[in-house]
Formats: structure tokens, sequence, C-alpha cells
């Protein structure tokens, strides 16, 4: 394993200097829309312009020596076998992701502060919490550099089906395979606290249960109180608006 953290790290360095270091570090302004999916490719790609000096570069390579329990990724063929990333691209998010978190992985809570920088007029927690589960697979409490590029390759190159399943993974909180009109309005609610005073016009307290309601009306075919992947599925693909919003990242990176 450790032939492969070091391996991936060699064609890092030799990607880095043969393309130069602005897309690994590259970060979309503060006023961006992009969307969840660019925000979380800058979540990790968005390091520092400076150079870290040499005592900061002993100081993390000592930290890692020292640590009992350090994450090593997957060797670089077979990531590139599991995602729809090229080498190249994927050497550029191991560097950006290597850079944020030097363990190897990234915790519930960093990545809370990481991602609530974007949206500082409201509060992110929550919202990041639900969408941080949802890159947690495996749900051992943190998410690994294979955690994320998987998770990316489906919201940046993923089908349409890919994508509407991961979505319906993001709103089945408890993973029960449905989702309860509780679970949608706790997505829900945490998107409009995230938003904040952006909204407009300002929203009223009941607002988000009525948005719930008139999803299932939509979704929940059979009328059982519950919204099936099949009947998620199914909704959505015959929602315009829905469908546009699946296409809207496919030429991000």
């Amino acid at each position: 394993m450790e032939k492969n953290l070091d391996s991936i790290s060699s064609r890092v360095d030799s990607s880095s200097s043969s393309s130069g270091r602005t897309k690994g570090n590259a970060c979309l302004p503060n006023g961006s829309r992009r969307g969840v999916t660019a925000r979380l490719k800058k979540l990790f790609l968005c390091s520092s312009t400076k150079a870290p000096s040499i005592s900061t570069q002993s100081n993390v390579e000592d930290e890692l020596e020292l640590s009992a329990v350090r994450h090593r990724p997957e060797a670089l063929e077979l990531l590139e076998a599991q995602t729809r990333f090229s080498r190249k691209e994927l050497q550029i998010l191991y560097r950006g992701f290597k850079n944020e978190c030097p363990s190897g992985v990234v915790n519930e809570d960093t990545f809370k502060e990481i991602y609530s920088q974007f949206f500082p007029q409201g509060d992110a927690s929550t919202y990041a919490h639900f969408l941080f589960d949802a890159f947690d697979t495996d749900h051992n409490g943190s998410v690994s550099f294979e955690d994320f590029v998987m998770g990316l390759s489906i919201l940046l190159r993923g089908t349409v089906q890919e994508k509407l399943n991961w979505a319906f993974n993001l709103y089945d909180i408890n993973k029960d395979g449905y989702i309860t009109k509780e679970e949608m309005l706790d997505i829900i609610k945490s998107i409009y606290d995230m938003m904040g005073r952006c909204t407009y016009p300002t929203l009223k307290e009941e607002t988000p249960r009525q948005h719930v309601e008139i999803f299932f009306q939509k979704m929940d075919k059979n009328r059982d109180g519950v919204v099936t992947i099949d009947e998620f599925i199914d909704c959505c693909q015959n929602d315009e608006n829905i469908m546009r919003s699946m296409q809207l990242f496919e030429n991000v990176i």
C-alpha cells in the first residue's frame, strides 16, 4: 500500500510540473452559483497559492510519520477503472485532496467547516451533514479520496440514472430504501437554512412543509406515505426542470 501512495504522489508531482499549478489550485469566485458539485470540487482544490515553507513541509511529514493510522488511497489504475476520470484528472484531484487532507481522509467536522465557507449568509452545518453522509458510503465517519472521487464521478460524469440514485440516497436519510415526508422536510429545511437571507421573497415558516406536500403529490404514486426509488426516478425523469439540472455539470471538468 505504501508503494501505491508513493506511485500516485510521484505521478501527481509529474503532472503538476508538466501542466503547472494553476489547475490544481484554481478557485471559483465567491459569488459563483455553479452548484453543489462545483463547490465540492473547490472544497479540496482551493489550497493556498503560497508555497509552504520547508519547516511547514517538515512538520506535516513528521505529523504523518507519527500518526498511528493513515489512510492510503487505492492504486491510480483502479480508480481510473472505477470512475469516469482520466489519469491526469485523478492526479490533479489527488493533489488538491492531499493538500487539504494530508491524513488521506476528511472527518465530518472538517467537512462542515470547509463547506460553510461557501454560505456565510446562512447555516450550512445541517445540509453539510447530510451531504457528508451521502459521500461516506461505508458509514465509517470519514470521507476518503476514493469516496470523494467516486461520488464526484457520478455527479459530474454519471448517467441520469446514476445521478438520480445518488440524489435518492441523499434524501433517504436513514438508508432504509424509502423517502418519508419528514426526511424530505429535513433536507429542504437544511437547504433554506443554508441559503439564509439570500432567499427572496422571505420564506414563511410553513413554506418548506408546503413544498414537501407538493413533491409528495407528484412522487408518491400509490399514496402509501413514502417514496420508493422507482417512484422517485420515474417522477424526476418526467420533470423537465429536474432533467435539465441533471445535465448541468457534465462539462465542468
